[in-house]
């Protein structure tokens, strides 16, 4: 696999998929590249870390494979497991024929025809390709220390099958919005980077990108909006960019040229998912914009 050659020619890839970065992001994920090295994504909800992954896949012209996890997830729904239907139909096929042995029988059903390969499996069989482990904060301790073992030696081992090692480590990406802490294990062996939500001209380019067809005049207004928002309302959940990204196309939809107060307070509901939330955030926009 051919990566970009520097930080700032990781930049341009993302760049044109749409996903603007700053220096800091773009370095990080160079070196993630360059290293063959996970890279661990923490940040508020909405601020691009799944985007990131999604960016790199397409601009770097590789699957992306996504391992989303939650809370209970085990080593079965990321390796593989046995398509049980079908061995059923492969058995009963078998003592239909009556031709043979029964230990022959029960070694042929855990043939590879028969395999399940879930993510983590489809990565390694697959690579180079892009793991997108989203939410891992999401799983528990003993997942954590799977994973660890996958993201040290590339390989995992099938009792029935053998091993399958990557022929080229997968390009990794995890994600957490740190509903709990990682353990440092799996910390020392990923690279880091801290996603914040993005300054209002970065946030402005962003919207830009991602929905031109909203003219630039109301994007700066909403994006202002935004990060007022954030920084001053005190909210529950502030928006990241994903829901400024909402906002600016509902907007958009209804006609908007001009951000009001009317208008602004009819579409909160593509800002805003909390009903504490609304209410401050009406306030909030009486004084920004009644003004």
């Amino acid at each position: 696999m051919q990566h970009p050659a520097a930080p700032d020619a990781v930049a341009d890839l993302l760049s044109s998929t749409g996903y603007v970065s700053d220096d800091s992001l773009a370095t990080v994920a160079w070196l993630a590249l360059d290293l063959q090295r996970p890279l661990l994504l923490e940040g508020e909800p909405g601020t691009g870390k799944t985007a990131l992954a999604e960016a790199l896949a397409e601009g770097l012209g590789l699957n992306l494979i996504r391992l989303q996890c939650y809370e209970g997830i085990d080593a079965t729904q990321a390796l593989f497991d046995w398509d049980f239907p079908r061995q059923i139909l492969h058995l009963r096929a078998l003592e239909a024929g009556g031709s043979v042995e029964p230990e022959e029988a029960e070694k042929s059903l855990y043939d590879e025809r028969f395999l399940l390969a879930r993510p983590v499996l489809r990565a390694l069989q697959q690579a180079p390709a892009v793991l997108l482990v989203d939410e891992v904060d999401r799983a528990d301790d003993e997942f954590e220390a799977f994973l660890l073992e996958v993201l040290s030696t590339w390989q995992v081992s099938i009792p029935e099958l053998g091993t399958v090692v990557a022929a080229t480590p997968p390009v990794v990406v995890l994600t957490s919005n740190r509903t709990r802490e990682l353990h440092d294990a799996l910390k020392r062996r990923c690279l880091y980077h801290w996603i914040d939500h993005p300054g209002l001209e970065r946030e402005v380019r962003i919207v830009r990108s991602r929905a031109p067809e909203v003219s630039e005049e109301l994007t700066r207004q909403v994006v202002s909006v935004v990060q007022q928002l954030r920084h001053d309302a005190g909210l529950v959940k502030p928006p990241g960019v994903a829901e400024t990204l909402d906002w600016a196309r509902a907007l958009h939809r209804l006609g908007t040229t001009d951000l009001e107060l009317g208008r602004a307070a009819a579409t909160l509901g593509a800002l805003v998912k909390y009903r504490e939330d609304t209410e401050r955030v009406r306030h909030a926009l009486e004084r920004v914009l009644a003004g």
